[in-house]
């Protein structure tokens, strides 16, 4: 009797610390889930019905090229973003991705660098435009599988410009111009809207007082074929969804 007794109080205490050790992993998860989200806007998403296990990587302030910018501003460093992507192509785990846009713009190399990465992605793929996707911004949004935007959300198509030092020379000019085509060719081949229309929104002087381009807002971007359709973040996750069960059905069949 006094063993069994014993044997008991024995298997309490084992399963008190094996509760303690759970709970001390879960909280290990939950800190490193918080660092991800608040040093690099990335989380994993699995704790849902549909379990897909979905990469949320957000594209927040300006994207950072090869120069820090002051810490001050809110940035997105491509070096960061880069490697990530490649991991979670590599990863068999992950069922899709969700790009969030809140961008200015930014470094137009290493813009269309993440752009082209997320292009290149097997896995379904959906961007979702919040406040806005400026400039560089726009090749980001229309890289993705579909790409939404919420009503009140603008895209800003202007041409290339370039701080620093300037050549006047032809070279210069001609340097501008080959980029600048890079950006409307990768537009024009990951969405609706035309090359020809593209430059068109880019030239124009007739909405931005003080500079060239044109401004789009929500069901505008859709209007023109840039963005594939107006919804919020419940619309984008039931997209997502769908295009996961259709990428797993392609894969058993």
């Amino acid at each position: 009797m006094g063993k069994q007794k014993g044997k008991k109080q024995e298997r309490k205490k084992q399963d008190g610390a094996n509760q303690e050790s759970r709970k001390e992993l879960l909280e290990k998860e939950q800190e490193q889930i918080d660092n991800l989200i608040k040093e690099y806007g990335q989380v994993i998403l699995d704790d849902n019905e549909k379990e897909a296990r979905i990469f949320l990587l957000s594209i927040i302030g300006e994207i950072e090229g090869h120069d820090c910018l002051p810490a001050s501003t809110k940035s997105t460093k491509y070096e960061h973003v880069l490697p990530k992507l490649a991991a979670i192509e590599d990863d068999k785990n992950v069922d899709g991705v969700l790009l969030l846009l809140n961008t200015v713009g930014g470094d137009v190399e290493s813009g269309l660098a993440i752009a082209e990465m997320v292009a290149s992605l097997s896995k379904p793929t959906l961007s979702l435009v919040l406040g806005g996707s400026h400039s560089i911004g726009v090749p980001l949004a229309v890289a993705t599988d579909f790409s939404m935007i919420v009503p009140t959300g603008t895209m800003v198509i202007h041409p290339v410009r370039m701080n620093g030092t300037v050549i006047g020379a032809q070279q210069t000019y001609d340097y501008f111009q080959q980029m600048q085509d890079r950006i409307i060719g990768f537009i024009s081949g990951h969405s609706r809207i035309k090359k020809a229309r593209i430059e068109e929104l880019m030239m124009n002087t007739g909405m931005l007082t003080k500079d060239l381009g044109s401004i789009l807002v929500g069901e505008d971007a859709v209007r023109e074929g840039l963005i594939d359709s107006i919804g919020g973040i419940s619309q984008a996750f039931d997209k997502l969804y769908e295009m996961i069960a259709e990428s797993k059905k392609k894969s058993n069949n």
